[in-house]
């Protein structure tokens, strides 16, 4: 009964201090420990709320028992506590009881913290194997629960548990049990915490050590599939820079063991091991790769950390890695009797390309010693050729691969993204010698034929990669320019056709369009011959139609564009005849998107469009409540980083180079804006000076001379103000003229018809009068 526990629990400490003087008081304690581990019983329905403290203190005090130097008692303590997870109903209960529910004992266990204790007893069963094992097994049932291994890392159980995983254990159940601990732990706590408990040299030396045995030793099943387990525990410690992996000689290990089959190259590390092609021995395969990517991420900027990290690179470098990942960089071979199956085979090598896009920019020397580019160029030229190969297509990096060559297109072009994206000339310039642009539109020509077939995003991440690449590859080079040329802005011109409602469809339609701009800015503009063709093929109209679909995140690009077009002589008449919706025409377009800007900013105008406050014309809301903050002249100020931060800069360059006389098709709003934007530049000196003017009286109190000069700046800026509100006053006057001569005209032709009218009136009635009036007839 639960009411009796706590003196049960009485007599079990009286029994233990009596132990030291007396050992016939042994078996007595066992016994009633044994009581423990019986069900409890209740008579009421609220006895497991209201004895809830007693029963879980009591369910504690089992755990301090632990001190008792017994063997027999410690191991029953922990067959008691097995007890609580494998409990039976009783066979009989006593009149009036009815037994606790199944789980009691366990939430008592979690509420009196147990575990915990049961883990510090650790220390005190150091040298005893067998009791070791009973509270190991203890642990591994207490473990399940999520509040028990938290109250477990408190006493360092990660830390404690590792250094016993190579501990002299005929049995592998000290291992066993303490690696299933430890998988709890990870589970259930903080993977930080944990790996962060495990990253100690004993540790790690530990976990090494019981790692080699079972690879080099470990031919069952079960001792492969531990193994996996462990390594899958040493790539969370390759992910910690603070885990002494270097130190301890197991980053080297796992660097030799990633390549040793790919890379015939004896090496005294794995001197003597066998893999075979065993589904456990695929699974370390792919976790070996796995850690070389994680080994390739830097850590962060601490100064410790990245000697580190270059200590890892050197490694890196100085084994095999580079020609063990591209060795998988070749067209799928059918594998042999005794080989990986086409499946495995074809994960495996999606697995190696990912990786080698993370390790081929740190090595970049190694990358291009290898012919890498070569190797990748072949291997996309076999991505889209006729050869028969039926993609598998059932792992995480072949997805979307089932029956083509997708998924090793994708991540091949993923890795020459990533040594492209180092703007490395060397790289670029191999890759231009082997006729890079020409093969890359080929493939871009080809994802787009299949996507007017089946849309896909993988399909989609492919063209935009393409894209990148070519941007990267002809930015700032005439001639590669050239050879983009005509093919390039065939293919360029459909994706700039985009269909509004594909934007935001999450194929990554919107990421494709941006990298067709930069592309074209890229790729086309600065060489006359594609800024030409570009003109030709109605390029301006379509980046025009684009724009007008008012998709803000796309202003910029296309603006920019524009500006850059801008300088070819030939643009501004294709800007000029282009006509949008209800015979919208650019410079009315421009004039709009101004306005929006502006209303965003929280620029203030009159219900008219007019300039309101004289002094700061154009300034923002934002730029209005910054307070003055003295800078050096190196830092832009709040009205300079405010050019680069809307488009009015690019919208002012545009209109700059249109003209802004004798603009077509534009209303008298449009034209009260344009003399804001005509005056642009003016304001924005204006803005600058009045920066510096504040700067300067915050820190200095200027001389009478200087005090008067810096008056006169800020009045010639205010002045500008006036003189652009007074002429957007005349144009909306003369409009308000305009409109009552056109109203007073048209009162005239009325007031004429309605004459007209009477005259006709007059003359039908004079008729019938003479008709029916002999007298007025004569």
């Amino acid at each position: 009964p639960l009411k009796d526990l706590e003196q049960i629990i009485e007599i079990l400490n009286l029994c233990a201090e009596k132990m030291n003087e007396q050992e016939a008081f042994t078996e007595p304690l066992c016994e009633l420990i044994k009581l423990c581990g019986l069900p409890f019983q209740k008579k009421k329905s609220s006895d497991e709320v209201s004895y809830s403290m007693a029963v879980s203190k009591s369910i504690a005090q089992l755990g301090y028992l632990m001190r008792v130097p017994s063997s027999q008692v410690r191991i029953q303590i922990c067959k008691c506590v097995v007890s609580f997870y494998n409990m039976e109903l009783p066979r009989k209960l006593l009149s009036g009881y009815q037994p606790t529910s199944a789980n009691y004992k366990i939430q008592m266990a979690e509420l009196g913290g147990l575990a915990e204790t049961l883990v510090l007893s650790l220390a005190l069963v150091e040298n005893k194997l067998i009791e070791k094992l009973w509270v190991l097994k203890a642990l591994q049932h207490l473990s399940s629960s999520g509040v028990n291994c938290r109250l477990m890392m408190k006493a360092q159980a990660a830390s404690r548990l590792c250094l016993y995983l190579n501990g002299v254990d005929s049995s592998g159940q000290l291992l066993f049990r303490s690696s299933e601990i430890l998988w709890n732990l990870l589970e259930n706590t903080s993977k930080e915490e944990v790996v962060n408990q495990l990253s100690s040299l004993e540790c790690v030396h530990a976990l090494k050590e019981v790692f080699v045995d079972l690879l080099m030793h470990g031919f069952r099943l079960y001792d492969r599939q531990l193994r996996n387990d462990l390594l899958v525990i040493a790539t969370l410690l390759a992910e910690n820079p603070a885990a002494p992996m270097i130190e301890s000689g197991f980053t080297e290990l796992l660097i030799a063991l990633a390549t040793f089959t790919e890379v015939k190259i004896p090496n005294p590390l794995v001197k003597g091991l066998k893999l075979t092609y065993s589904y456990e021995d695929f699974e370390l395969k792919k976790l070996l790769f796995n850690v070389i990517g994680v080994l390739s991420k830097d850590p962060c900027s601490v100064q410790l950390f990245l000697f580190l990290f270059v200590l890892t690179l050197q490694l890196l470098s100085e084994s095999d890695v580079m020609p063990a990942l591209l060795y998988y960089v070749k067209p799928n071979q059918k594998p042999g009797f005794h080989d990986w199956s086409a499946a495995q085979y074809e994960e495996l090598q999606l697995h190696a390309i990912a990786i080698l896009a993370s390790v081929a920019p740190l090595l970049i020397d190694k990358y291009l010693s290898c012919q890498a580019n070569t190797l990748l160029l072949v291997f996309l030229e076999w991505c889209i050729g006729q050869d028969p190969f039926f993609g598998q297509g059932n792992s995480f990096h072949g997805t979307g691969g089932r029956g083509n060559k997708l998924a090793q297109m994708r991540y091949s072009l993923r890795v020459l993204r990533s040594v492209v994206s180092l703007y490395d000339d060397a790289v670029n310039l191999n890759l231009c010698d082997q006729g890079a642009i020409s093969q890359l539109l080929d493939i871009l020509k080809y994802a787009a034929n299949k996507t007017k077939e089946k849309e896909d995003a993988i399909l989609l991440e492919i063209q935009a990669d393409i894209l990148f690449l070519l941007s990267v590859l002809c930015e700032n080079d005439h001639h590669r320019k050239e050879l983009f040329s005509y093919e390039g802005v065939d293919i360029l011109i459909p994706f700039i056709q985009a269909d509004p409602e594909k934007l935001y469809s999450g194929l990554g339609h919107n990421h494709l369009i941006f990298s067709a701009l930069d592309c074209l800015w890229s790729c086309v503009i600065g060489c006359y011959i594609g800024e030409d063709y570009f003109l030709e093929k109605q390029g301006i109209s379509l980046l025009l139609d684009l724009l007008a679909l008012k998709q803000k995140n796309l202003y910029n690009v296309i603006l920019g564009i524009l500006v850059e077009f801008c300088d070819n002589p030939k643009t501004t008449s294709h800007i000029s005849s282009w006509r949008g919706e209800k015979d919208q025409t650019a410079a009315s377009l421009l004039i709009q998107l101004w306005r929006e800007e502006e209303l965003e900013l929280g620029v203030k105008r009159d219900q008219y469009g007019r300039i309101v406050d004289m002094k700061r014309p154009i300034a923002s809301s934002f730029q209005k409540q910054q307070e003055v903050i003295p800078m050096p002249a190196s830092c832009p100020s709040f009205a300079i980083m405010e050019v680069s931060e809307n488009i009015r800069a690019k919208l002012y360059s545009l209109l700059c180079k249109l003209g802004f006389e004798n603009l077509p098709g534009l209303s008298t709003k449009d034209f009260v804006t344009l003399a804001i934007i005509q005056h642009y530049i003016d304001f924005k000196v204006g803005e600058v000076c009045s920066e510096m003017c504040a700067e300067l009286k915050e820190e200095f109190k200027p001389i009478a001379s200087d005090d008067e000069a810096l008056k006169v700046i800020s009045e010639i800026s205010e002045n500008t103000g006036r003189m652009v509100a007074a002429l957007q006053t005349e144009v909306l006057e003369s409009q308000h003229h305009q409109e009552i001569q056109e109203e007073e005209k048209t009162c005239a032709k009325i007031q004429a018809i309605h004459t007209q009218r009477e005259m006709v009136n007059k003359s039908w009635e004079s008729f019938l009068t003479r008709t029916s009036n002999y007298e007025a007839l004569k």
